[in-house]
């Protein structure tokens, strides 16, 4: 290791692996006592582990109230290092006998890192995936559960059925979270017989043969990808047989599942492994495999649900996000939302796309393409209200026109259909910039997506409500203790200790990197580069060279693949396209096969292996391709980041095999024609180069770099943003959060604490997460005067006064979860007609509980009260999610009056929200005394006859809300935005309304119809 150390670099935020070097020399001690042990004996070590840890033999999956946690836990605080060295131990030999295969020394040390709570940089090849079984599992062992977090839905299945056979052999369970459905790992469900496999997205049959006889050389690790070893064949210094004979406890090991799932199981999911179980199940288990989104999903639907038992997840303890710079910085600029639709606006957004289709660039608008941002022009603004019909678009039709003129604009000039999105049965699908994968559920915001689809001519879906929102930077944040791995970290080592405290551990290679990396070659045109890219090609493929060729977009990736097939190049192509996105684990497996010519969008998070020869392969397939140079890695086109750069060029070289890079970048690329000078343009076209000849000078290196350097600190500024302003909602999002996690999980003395927050009759008990803080009664009693409009003195009038016009509402019987019958007591508990009695105190309000509770029973009163309580909060919370991202827009106008929008949004977040406790607490007071609750299924028998109440505006939005939120839950795993359970009813101008006022409608809530 000390050879390695020297490589070692230390920055500010990258560490040293040193001081693991001890571990990793008492867990070698520990591997033949361990190789002694039976089956059933190792199995035994979990169960003994967790009892000198303290844990209890069963842990609930869902304790009774979730809060957050700090971000870091010391892990030397909590796992002692002789448990920490066996378990490893464990997890090495449960590998031997399960796999195959046995953790090298430096993944020992990955695991470390991991478990330290920190990011292990390991190259691509180096066996990242078996890396994260030695802290999943050691972190499992407190029964509180472990995430491991992938960028896609297949490589959740491929790992957990993959490593879920370690975990399984030392007794822990393991669950899946996917798109639209939840597994459980369970090995004795798959029967004798041919497997089911799937490679990318959906099912498939095998395609790869399972010789016996296919052959993995030496000094391979199979996580990544892995063949058959045959017995006696070297792996790391020590003998590893294919499969160990002679288990005492597990006898399919030997059946033709498992065999096919040793051959191709790096790339192919064998779902017979696979049994189909509720989220909470999936949760439930010991170690839980998804994608981010979905982690994140489940979260904000856990937030915006009514009953404890349709929760999903437990509190979080620890997580592991496989290619985490890409989930981490990549997609951080997105926040997740989930959304209801609110209104149709259909026909404006087709208005405006068919208005926009004659504005010219530079002539009705301006972009910048640094920015991605347009800017109307003059002439443009009078084209659009020549065609409106109106004099002045900024005050005659007002700010809405606006918005979809620049809107529509935007999706013109900016987006680009099979770049930035594809045409997917009659939707609109956003690709991931980063990996070309298409990101279903995912929706661009404020308008965008609905003006695509008008542009498009795609069906338009209706405008979105948010119900809740948070950015990937606060979800992650929330775990008490973090970490990840992927192949480039240390380029973002400070955006990763800034923004999440992570630092970064560069884990050595376990054999010496021996790839070459040649310089770029740059072109003046993108014609002559494809052009010479294609004659190269030609050169490696004649000469039997695989080669993976790199594109950044779907556009290039086909066009490039014009250019092979008139050099008569056979090629497989790799996007984000259904066509090809279905084979992705094997089209990436067997890239690495003689003559193989792959053209694919970035590689990042592919997440399987190119080896050699093929996978699986045999000896004389390695060694021939080995004897050729390896894999021949060609990048089209410089990436904004350089990570991305850096992990195609990591697909070749892996494990110490021969390999080669190389960049073609021509002056026409985005980076280059966005970032490069204008001088630099001026002299290569002075040069007189033909356009497919290629140039290389250290200025134009130079120039690429400093690009890259650019629009990565553009990029970073960029989630730096996105983040100071969604830390500004996230204080008031947890405030309500935990707010709402006592009511749903607390008893009723919890509810009835809860209660006496919110109105304020408590004044000496502070809220603890102190934002809700219980307002002097004082200042209540105003509040209560001013909505009810009475005249009497605020001093004189007790907490408790009821509006004289209450609202008619829904309560709910917690036990059943259903709504309840609509039910309202008409006799106010305060006097004739419900008007305010005089009072000194907060003890009439307490006495007309009391009267409640006396006449229901506590139980039901309150656990009626904790349904109004929760309805009320959801209403006022979306209504103020929606006015923040007005806000948010609106503050960025104030930097002209010298004024900084941050600082801006601050004031006014807290002003609001301060608004917002105000309105959740008059609307209480005006409704809880009113409220009658639901005894099996029936209101309570005292309900007055007396006509509905008038001015019930709230509850339709109450009961919109709840129904929306209702809905939403269902949608497990969908991320999609839901359809409104049930739309407004429409009425007859002279019918009564449909609120209950006793009006017209046209006179009420028709007035402006």
């Amino acid at each position: 290791m000390s050879f390695f150390g020297k490589l070692l670099g230390n920055t500010q935020h990258t560490q040293s692996v040193k001081h693991f070097e001890p571990l990793v020399a008492k867990i070698n001690a520990l591997e033949e006592s361990f190789k002694a042990l039976s089956d059933q004996e190792l199995k035994a070590k979990t169960v003994e582990f967790r009892r000198r840890l303290g844990v209890a033999p069963s842990v609930s999956p869902l304790p009774a109230v979730a809060e957050g946690a700090p971000m870091q836990a010391s892990v030397e605080a909590v796992i002692p290092g002789d448990i920490l060295s066996e378990a490893f131990a464990a997890v090495r030999e449960a590998a031997r006998r399960t796999l195959g295969q046995r953790h090298f020394d430096v993944q020992l040390i990955g695991g470390m890192v991991l478990d330290s709570g920190a990011i292990a940089e390991m190259r691509t090849g180096e066996g990242k995936t078996l890396v994260a079984t030695l802290s999943a599992y050691l972190n499992a062992l407190s029964g509180k559960g472990v995430h491991i977090v992938t960028v896609n839905d297949y490589l959740s299945r491929r790992d957990a059925v993959w490593m879920g056979q370690i975990y399984d052999f030392l007794g822990l369970t393991v669950g899946v979270i996917n798109h639209e459905a939840s597994f459980l790992y369970d090995s004795s469900i798959a029967p004798q017989g041919a497997a089911g496999t799937d490679s990318g997205p959906s099912s498939e049959a095998g395609g790869v043969p399972t010789s016996p006889t296919s052959y993995s050389p030496p000094r391979k690790d199979g996580a990544g990808g892995r063949s058959v070893v045959p017995p006696a064949t070297i792996v790391g210094e020590e003998p590893v047989p294919a499969k160990p004979t002679g288990r005492d406890t597990d006898v399919r090991v030997d059946h033709k599942l498992d065999k096919e799932r040793d051959d191709v199981g790096a790339f192919k999911v064998v779902h017979e492994f696979l049994r189909p179980c509720t989220r909470r199940e999936a949760y439930a288990a010991d170690i839980t495999y998804g994608t981010n989104n979905e982690f994140g999903f489940d979260y904000l639907r856990d937030n915006l649900e009514y009953s404890p038992a349709a929760l999903r997840q437990r509190p979080f303890n620890y997580a592991i996000v496989d290619e985490i710079d890409s989930i981490l910085i990549d997609e951080a600029r997105t926040p997740l939302i989930i959304s209801a639709p609110s209104r149709d606006a259909e026909s404006t957004y087709k208005q405006f796309a068919a208005l926009v289709v004659s504005f010219k660039e530079n002539e009705d608008y301006e972009k910048d393409e640094k920015r991605k941002a347009i800017s109307l022009l003059p002439a443009g603004i009078e084209k659009a209200e020549k065609a409106l019909g109106i004099d002045n678009i900024y005050t005659n039709a007002g700010i809405k026109y606006v918005h979809h003129l620049e809107t529509a604009v935007r999706a013109k000039a900016l987006f680009k259909r099979d770049k930035e999105y594809v045409v997917k049965d009659n939707q609109i699908v956003i690709v991931d910039e980063f990996t070309g994968r298409l990101q279903p559920g995912r929706r661009w915001s404020e308008g965008l997506h609905q003006a695509i689809e008008a542009k498009e001519g795609v069906v338009i879906q209706q405008e979105s409500r948010t119900y809740a929102t948070i950015t990937f930077q606060n979800f992650f944040r929330m775990y008490p203790k973090l970490s990840g791995m992927t192949g480039t970290a240390a380029t973002s080592s400070e955006e990763f200790y800034k923004v999440y405290g992570l630092d970064v551990y560069m884990v050595p290679p376990n054999v010496p990197v021996v790839r070459a990396d040649k310089n770029d070659q740059i072109f003046r045109t993108e014609p002559g580069k494809f052009k010479a890219i294609a004659r190269k090609v030609k050169e490696l493929h004649d000469k039997g060279q695989p080669v993976l060729i790199g594109t950044v977009s779907i556009e290039r990736n086909e066009l490039l693949s014009q250019f092979l097939k008139a050099e008569g190049i056979p090629h497989t192509m790799l996007n984000a396209k259904p066509e090809y996105a279905e084979r992705e684990g094997e089209t990436v497996a067997q890239a690495g096969k003689k003559g193989a010519v792959t053209i694919a969008t970035n590689m990042a998070g592919r997440g399987v292996d190119i080896k050699l020869g093929g996978n699986p392969n045999t000896k004389e397939a390695y060694e021939e391709v080995k004897r050729l140079g390896g894999l021949f890695v060609l990048g089209t086109e410089r990436h904004e980041a350089r990570r991305i750069d850096n992990q195609l060029r990591g697909r070749s070289g892996r494990q110490g095999d021969p390999g080669e890079t190389q960049f073609f970048v021509s002056l026409e690329d985005t980076l280059m024609r966005v970032f490069a000078s204008d001088t630099l343009k001026s002299m290569m076209g002075r040069l007189g180069m033909a356009e497919d000849e290629p140039i290389e000078h250290r200025l134009i290196s130079k120039a690429l770099e400093s690009a890259q350097e650019k629009i990565e600190g553009f990029n970073f500024d960029s989630r730096k943003h996105v983040l100071e302003f969604d830390d500004v909602i996230n204080t008031q999002r947890s405030s309500v959060y935990s707010r709402r996690r006592r009511l749903l999980l607390g008893n009723v003395d919890d509810v009835e604490k809860e209660l006496f927050e919110i109105l304020g009759l408590n004044d000496t008990a502070a809220s603890p997460d102190g934002t809700f803080s219980a307002a002097s009664l004082r200042d209540s009693r105003r509040e209560i005067a001013r909505f009810s409009g009475s005249t009497a003195r605020p001093e004189n009038l007790a907490i408790s006064t009821p509006l004289k016009q209450s609202p008619r509402l829904a309560a709910e019987n917690v036990p059943s979860g259903e709504a309840a019958a609509d039910a309202i007591d008409g006799n106010s508990p305060f006097g004739k007609g419900g008007a305010p009695e005089r009072s000194g105190g907060a003890g009439d309000f307490e006495s007309v509980i009391q009267k409640k509770i006396s006449e229901f029973g506590r139980d039901n009163f309150l656990n009626a009260a904790r349904i109004i309580l929760l309805q009320t909060i959801d209403m006022y919370w979306v209504e103020h999610l929606e006015v923040m991202d007005y806000t948010r827009g609106s503050v960025n106008l104030r930097a002209y009056g010298q004024r900084d929008p941050l600082v801006e949004y601050k004031k006014e977040g807290l002003r609001l929200f301060r608004e917002m406790q105000n309105a959740v607490r008059e609307q209480v007071v005006r409704i809880l005394p009113n409220i009658v609750p639901v005894i099996q299924g029936q209101a309570a028998q005292n309900i007055s006859s007396n006509a509905a109440p008038k001015n019930s505006v709230l509850t339709p939005e109450m009961r919109e809300v709840h129904e929306n939120a209702r809905i939403i839950g269902s949608q497990d795993g969908s991320g999609k935005a839901v359809q409104s359970a049930k739309k407004e009813p429409q009425f007859g101008r002279n019918d009564p309304c449909w609120c209950g006022s006793g009006k017209k409608y046209k006179k009420c809530h028709g007035k402006n119809v």
